[in-house]
């Protein structure tokens, strides 16, 4: 019978299988194996760019000197016109497609359409694919009508309006294509061009697949199905045909009828796929008569405020309309990669086969040899990978079964030790020496759920100072001293991890400190006062014997706050640490620094007293603004052992609303009867540093549109 770890092992198998199945036949889509796949392919389509120059088509860019040269744009048509004929005339070019659209009438529609008409011209038009897109302008006529799928359901691109061009021009010019038609991915990076599109039951071409129609002669484009097969999608073309004649040439498309794009190698003017010709040299004459001739132009822009650049495998900025050029370079040599319809197929056979040989292998190996194996499948299913982009240009999956690969060699000879025992290990190693060894147990018990991963998350923190340690340190000898701090250290530490505390550092003769990472806590905020109230009880029995040897007492400044930090696993390469980082953390800091000046041990955050929701006792101390925050925070102090009465705190919110109200007489009335009444308690100086302040309202008024809210400019 087999044991446990092995049946688990075996379960765990077999979920990893199934999981990479349901992924392969698209009935569930796992965003991390896409995005490795995104990433394997771009890689193939650098590595695989033959860096050539396709001198057969030639960009006229409005570049940034044109627009300097020339003026912004638009430009007006009658200098487009002129444009045109320099290009037919003069330059005689085969064929001029336009990556932009004249939508809108111009007093010069008909100089431009003069230009145009006769000439082997393809315009270009914007296809709206939101919802509620507009109709302006004129279409061109469809490529096909959905009678020619045979009843397919094909996912085209879908428009639902458009803006075409004005019907001047579009009767001038009648072939045309649209230009939004790049497909970018989940990560934005344009990868395929849609050839199709659909609107309204018709489907049209795109800029590049107009014009290379326009220079074939008007071919019929037809949609290819998928051969009939036992595993046919009925909802996706194979190809798509352009037919003249007895000749066919055949595009493959994926199952959005897009086509991929066949990069030839780095953008721009000086990248060295493609001719570039500024706008104007060309208004200007500056080119040479016939230095274009029988060239195919694309007439767009790569000036940055014109927005058409986009990013690609090949660059992170690649102009768009020579994205249309590598387009028509791949349509005119046929040089069209793409998945095969048989592509899911393929992948649950790479999958299963993935399984029974790795599978099966791995348990009858010794470690070492596991790994060779494990690496050398996975070096021939790159392999084959390669291979079949290279020589038959057929692009396949292969993200899934390199991470199926590695799950099966990490399930098949880790579980025992990589994934329980050593998970053990590590966390007692890693936050050993930070949390309370409970905590380290209730950790080892799910070990995966913990890392030193940073990671935003709300917590408690908390800075705890030494005070009178330098009129101590004056007195004692260095070993009495060091064995003093020790104990001081001891005592608070223990307090911490008594309440659920993570120990974050020493900091000289201070502690800093935090709640609710690793192990989540949802009483952080409460755990951290209980944790300060305990550190000044146990802070009595070291006083009572210094007071014995006539030394001074030590005192404490703890502050406390709660807030959004990003906590983790964070240094240099040469030293890190668990800690905690934000403006909560530098707030908490300041709150400490507080403590000294309104003569309290402890005060606490507005964060925390907000989290606290009335289980603790609180008394608020006042509201600051402190150095680097603009927000106001309220303080609030908990009272001592000895609570105060009800009337001393009844006393003292009457001084606090006079003081915030400017009224210093009843402020100091207040005052005064605290002092009077209580003039042994503990929070005696807290009284006594607001009347200090109230007084010298007589000197240094505060000004009228005071809002009660006291600033610090310093740390």
């Amino acid at each position: 019978m087999a044991t446990a770890p092995r049946l688990l092992r075996n379960a765990l198998l077999l979920l990893a299988v199934v999981l990479a199945l349901l992924h392969a036949g698209e009935l569930v889509t796992w965003r991390f194996v896409n995005q490795l796949e995104l990433a394997i392919d771009d890689a193939r389509t650098r590595a695989f760019l033959p860096h050539t120059r396709d001198t057969r088509i030639v960009i006229v860019d409005v570049d940034e000197a044109s627009l300097a040269r020339i003026g912004r744009w638009p430009w007006p048509r009658a200098r487009l016109a002129a444009l045109v004929d320099e290009l037919f005339e003069r330059q005689r070019i085969a064929l001029l497609g336009f990556d932009m659209v004249f939508a809108e009438p111009d007093a010069d529609d008909a100089r431009l359409a003069a230009a145009l008409a006769g000439r082997p011209v393809v315009l270009g038009y914007y296809l709206g694919t939101e919802q509620g897109a507009g109709r302006v302008g004129v279409l061109p006529a469809p490529a096909f009508d959905a009678a020619a799928l045979g009843g397919r359901q094909v996912v085209f691109l879908h428009g639902h309006g458009y803006a075409g061009n004005v019907e001047t021009l579009a009767r001038a010019a009648p072939a045309a294509g649209y230009f939004n038609d790049a497909r970018a991915d989940a990560d934005g990076v344009i990868r395929t061009v849609s050839l199709i599109a659909e609107l309204d039951g018709r489907h049209y071409d795109t800029l590049a697949l107009a014009m290379l129609r326009r220079y074939a002669g008007e071919p019929t484009v037809r949609p290819i199905a998928p051969p009939p097969r036992s595993f046919d999608r009925h909802d996706r073309l194979a190809a798509i045909a352009l037919e003249q004649g007895a000749t066919r040439m055949t595009y493959p498309v994926d199952r959005h009828v897009a086509a991929r794009v066949p990069f030839l190698g780095a953008p721009g003017p000086h990248g060295g796929s493609f001719d570039y010709v500024s706008a104007a040299d060309l208004l200007e004459g500056r080119l040479e008569a016939g230095t274009l001739a029988k060239k195919l132009v694309l007439f767009g822009t790569t000036a940055p405020g014109l927005f058409d650049l986009r990013s690609t495998p090949v660059a992170n900025v690649y102009p768009g309309v020579e994205v249309h050029a590598s387009l028509l370079s791949g349509l005119l040599d046929r040089r069209i990669g793409g998945a095969p319809d048989w592509a899911d197929t393929f992948e649950v056979v790479q999958l299963l086969a993935v399984v029974a040989l790795l599978g099966l292998a791995l348990p009858r190996l010794r470690a070492a040899a596991g790994i060779v194996t494990t690496l050398a499948l996975a070096a021939a299913l790159v392999a084959l990978n390669l291979w079949l982009v290279r020589v038959h240009a057929l692009v396949l999956p292969l993200a899934s079964a390199l991470l199926l690969l590695a799950a099966v060699y990490a399930i098949t000879t880790g579980w025992g030790y990589v994934v329980e025992g050593h998970s053990r290990r590590s966390l007692a190693r890693l936050f050993g020496s930070y949390v309370p060894p409970e905590l380290v147990a209730q950790m080892a018990r799910d070990p995966q759920r913990y890392t030193m991963q940073a990671e935003n998350r709300v917590l408690t923190v908390m800075f705890c100072d030494m005070r009178n340690f330098t009129q101590i340190s004056e007195t004692l000898p260095p070993e009495e001293l060091r064995a003093l701090v020790n104990r001081f250290f001891s005592a608070m530490t223990l307090a911490i991890r008594a309440h659920r505390g993570t120990l974050d550092k020493y900091i000289g003769d201070a502690i800093m400190a935090f709640w609710g990472a690793p192990v989540d806590d949802p009483d952080h905020a409460l755990h951290a006062v209980r944790a300060a109230q305990d550190m000044c009880a146990r802070l009595e029995p070291l006083n009572a014997e210094l007071r014995a040897r006539g030394l001074p007492a030590l005192g404490l400044g703890i502050g406390i706050n709660s807030g959004l930090v990003c906590v983790g696993d964070m240094g240099s390469d040469l030293r890190r640490s668990y800690t905690v980082m934000g403006d909560a953390v530098n707030l908490a800091a300041r709150i400490e620094a507080l403590t000294r000046l309104y003569d309290v041990d402890v005060l606490i955050g507005q964060g925390s007293a907000e989290l606290l929701g009335g289980r603790v006792a609180l008394l608020e101390v006042d509201r600051v603004r402190v150095k680097g925050k603009q927000q106001a925070v309220t303080l609030f102090t908990p009272p001592p052992a000895s609570v105060p009465s009800d009337d001393e705190v009844r006393l003292w919110q009457l001084a606090l609303t006079a003081y915030r109200g400017q009224d210093a007489p009843q402020a100091l009335a207040s005052l005064e009867v605290l002092r009077e009444r209580f003039g042994s308690s503990p929070l005696s100086g807290l009284y006594r540093q607001l009347g200090e302040r109230v007084a010298s309202w007589a000197r240094h008024p505060e000004p009228t549109d005071w809002d009660g809210t006291r600033t610090f400019d310093s740390k």
